[in-house]
């Protein structure tokens, strides 16, 4: 059932936001977590035949597998858990989002900002495992991260890089707390509370949550 002069599609067991692109900037997106493949599938589908772009967070790889079955051009980044299918290529920006990391568990978070990111039409770097344990790999990439409009950090255990990468730019800092870390890391609270409690200047997304990093950092690099 349409209700595009309400602005969505009534699908009886989801509402499709028809309008999210038009009032905010950016597309609606499907959270998979919790949602059978069928109803991915149909939300897919719908969305292809309004002529949307489509990003899915957290898909499973099973789920992946059978959406691809029916959508063969939808993009899947397993690290990520993404699938992406593009109607329309954007322009990317000329300025660019740095996603900056702390170690190599912390991969799929980066990932995901990054699908994210590309997804929403802007230029990316990754700068991968520059952690403070070893503090000199992040000074070697620090004129790459400054050349950037807005820097993503991405941290697990004690989330110290957030702070240090804001203590050294002049650009926005998004800061991911990731729940990996042992025992008292309590699955990315530690991390969390952390970044929340940095002397620099920094901004917080919740656990884990690359898609929110990268779609805040999108609204920033496009100001």
């Amino acid at each position: 059932m349409q209700n595009r002069d309400k602005g969505y599609d009534e699908l009886g067991f989801a509402k499709i936001d028809t309008n999210r692109e038009k009032r905010t900037g950016q597309p609606e997106v499907i959270f998979c977590e919790g949602k059978s493949t069928e109803q991915v599938l149909i939300l897919m589908q719908r969305m292809i035949k309004i002529g949307s772009n489509i990003l899915a967070t957290k898909v499973p790889s099973g789920m992946a597998e059978s959406v691809r079955q029916q959508i063969p051009n939808a993009v899947y980044n397993p690290v990520a858990r993404t699938l992406r299918v593009m109607q329309h290529e954007p322009e990317l920006t000329q300025s660019y989002i740095a996603i900056v990391s702390a170690g190599t568990s912390d991969l799929p978070v980066v990932e995901e900002a990054y699908e994210t990111a590309l997804f929403l039409g802007n230029r990316t770097e990754k700068i991968v495992d520059v952690g403070i344990a070893g503090i000199h790999r992040l000074f070697d990439k620090l004129e790459q991260i400054r050349q950037a409009r807005v820097v993503i950090v991405v941290a697990g255990m004690e989330g110290a890089l957030a702070s240090v990468v804001a203590g050294l730019v002049d650009k926005p800092v998004i800061a991911v707390p990731t729940s990996v870390g042992y025992g008292a890391n309590l699955k990315g609270i530690a991390t969390l509370l952390s970044m929340l409690n940095s002397c620099t200047t920094l901004s917080v997304v919740n656990i884990d949550n690359g898609f929110g990093a990268a779609s805040q950092a999108s609204r920033i690099n496009k100001l």
